[in-house]
């Protein structure tokens, strides 16, 4: 037997050599760290290849929808709501990712749940860098291509500048259409009286019907700073309006707002949304808005029917003497249901004046032009302050009896009241050309071009007066403008753009800016002028017989220009005599017509100068 074991065992201790056996057995490794354990976590369950395809996913979604955005004109909202939804998308996917893994035991820990969590905000702020970068790269092509004209620079418009889109008719029935488009129109004539803002013209806002353009292309092209848009929706005598308007710089919506009216009630609805527009926008304003909005209108619902129903009439992209008269018609039962309503007095008296001046023959010319003056007399002493009454009583004056005192009184008036209406702008250039105060004419039509960018017309009448001005470059620029916006609605603009060629003495340009058009009457009196100067007298001739076979008498005064530059003064003066008996729309410009010049110091020119009894 061997010496006795003094060691002893505390209770539930193996013995040391029972733990030293183990230790030989089983090896003691170090406990793995918090983020080791995490990690191996996260690559079982495959987030990290999960987070990474849905990055990829992402970027290739959102490039998709910026092409389709381009091919097919969406608004820009679409790739923001795209970017939104995958922002909100990658915490879901994240997590999916996570509980997919199969081999998954047991819920996440609260260390690896923070873990996660930072995980997903950086798989957010990847994705949202990702969209932004996406975006830029997606407008490069753009910027890069109007840098090589000029550097690129930032969106500035006016601050207090709007544009009215039209009004969408939720009507259920297209044709109301015309009220939902006159509703529109009316509202924007009211917007455009509060001299504070700066309003787009109708034809530039309407230039976007049917389109469903987003608010950043409206606003650059417009260079307005917000942008009015809504739906009407008719039953009966009542509406219903929503009007939104939006920030056009940053996109987000200013204010909304819902109106169930009675028809009796719409000139209260439109300074309602008037003022409202103006509060959203912290303009300062001067005097009685509601004042100036009533100014001249109806609470009658028939008479406004009816002149809505006039207005769109008038408006009719192909007007012909049938629309005209139509539209004569319509506004005589609005004031026949409200005598008072000077408003459509006005729009009456306006386009008699276009009947007369286009479409009316014989003695019903003068008798068109009577009824006009009438018209807009009544619209003034209904509404003294209706800037819309003395614009179409100067006009009148002007185009119907050719009586420049009376007719610049008027328009003078007129601007002073409107400054913001693009069409007494219009009225009020031309006749200052025709006055001589040239300068006058191409700061107002250059007002007018900035309030109704998108119109051709403005851009033709800028032409007309940089040409009186003998700023022939830069006439040839604005019909160039002209002829861009509607190459097959400017027919006059081709002729008149060769005109400024000849005057600036590029021939070539001239006629190949004439022979565009060949079939338009003014194309073929250019080419009478290009032509001769080209030493080709026949063609010359042939070209201004054509225009006379084709119209008679009515192109006397363009004959007295062609005869003018012919060096023929006989024959010029003759037909500068028939102009002044057949009341030749072409007579005002006679002081400034650069066409003409050769003929000045000739006394039978000097007689008719006289007899036009222009201001001195």
């Amino acid at each position: 037997m061997g010496e006795p074991d003094n060691r002893v065992s505390h209770p539930g201790e193996a013995p040391r050599e029972a733990k030293a056996g183990l230790a030989a057995a089983h090896p003691v490794t170090p406990d793995p760290s918090l983020g080791e354990t995490v990690w191996a976590r996260i690559r079982g369950h495959k987030v990290v290849e999960w987070t990474l395809a849905y990055v990829a996913f992402g970027y290739a979604l959102l490039h998709g929808v910026q092409m389709l955005r381009e091919t097919f004109e969406w608004p820009l909202l679409v790739p923001r709501l795209t970017v939104f939804g995958l922002v909100l998308g990658a915490p879901v996917a994240v997590t999916l990712a996570w509980y997919h893994g199969h081999r998954a035991r047991h819920r996440i820990s609260g260390p690896e749940l923070s873990i996660l969590i930072v995980l997903l905000a950086v798989a957010g702020s990847v994705l949202w860098w990702i969209s932004r970068h996406s975006h830029e790269h997606a407008t490069a092509p753009t910027m890069a291509a109007s840098s090589t004209a000029a550097p690129a620079t930032a969106f500035n418009p006016p601050p207090h500048s709007v544009a009215v889109l039209p009004f969408v008719n939720m009507s259920g029935d297209a044709s109301q259409d015309y009220f939902s488009d006159g509703l529109t129109e009316e509202l924007l004539n009211s917007l455009s009286r509060i001299n504070e803002l700066q309003v787009a013209a109708r034809t530039s806002s309407f230039s976007f019907q049917g389109e469903h353009p987003d608010i950043a292309t409206v606003a650059h092209k417009l260079n307005v700073a917000s942008v009015l848009e809504g739906s009407v929706r008719r039953s009966g005598h009542t509406i219903r309006v929503t009007a939104q308007l939006n920030n056009a710089v940053t996109g987000f919506h200013i204010w909304s707002q819902t109106y169930d009216r009675d028809l009796g009630d719409v000139l209260q609805l439109q300074a309602e949304i008037a003022t409202a527009v103006t509060d959203a926008l912290k303009v300062t304003l001067l005097g009685d808005l509601s004042a100036k909005i009533e100014l001249g209108g109806t609470r009658n619902p028939a008479a406004f029917d009816a002149y809505l129903r006039g207005l769109k009439l008038a408006r009719a992209p192909a007007a012909d003497s049938a629309s005209a008269l139509a539209s004569i018609a319509a506004y005589s039962e609005a004031v026949r249901l409200d005598p008072n309503y000077a408003i459509a007095f006005a729009g009456r008296g306006y386009t008699l004046g276009t009947y007369a001046g286009f479409f009316a023959t014989g003695g019903a010319v003068r008798t068109t032009w009577d009824r006009a003056l009438a018209d807009a007399q009544r619209a003034i002493g209904i509404a003294p302050g209706l800037g819309d009454g003395h614009m179409v009583l100067g006009a009148v004056y002007l185009y119907g009896s050719f009586n420049f005192a009376s007719a610049n009184e008027e328009l003078e008036r007129a601007v002073a009241l409107a400054p913001g209406n693009a069409v007494v702008l219009y009225e009020y250039a031309r006749l200052a050309a025709y006055l001589g105060h040239i300068d006058a004419a191409v700061t107002a039509a250059r007002r007018g071009a900035t309030l109704d960018p998108l119109n051709l017309r403005t851009h033709r009448e800028l032409g007309d007066m940089l040409l009186y001005a003998r700023r022939y470059t830069e006439a040839v620029a604005a019909y160039q403008e002209s002829i861009t916006l509607d190459p097959e609605g400017a027919l006059r603009d081709y002729a008149k753009r060769g005109v400024a060629y000849y005057l600036l003495g590029d021939l070539g340009a001239a006629r190949a800016s004439c022979e565009t058009k060949p079939d338009q009457l003014l194309s073929q009196v250019c080419l009478a002028l290009v032509l001769h100067k080209l030493g080709q007298p026949a063609e010359a001739k042939s070209a201004l017989a054509k225009a006379i076979a084709s119209a008679g008498e009515a192109p006397a005064y363009q004959c007295a220009e062609v005869y003018a530059q012919w060096a023929d003064p006989p024959k010029a003066l003759t037909w500068l005599e028939t102009s002044l008996r057949t009341h030749d729309a072409g007579l005002p410009k006679l002081r400034v017509d650069p066409l003409l010049d050769p003929l000045r110091n000739e006394p039978r020119f000097q007689a008719v100068e006289r007899e036009l009894k222009f201001p001195q």
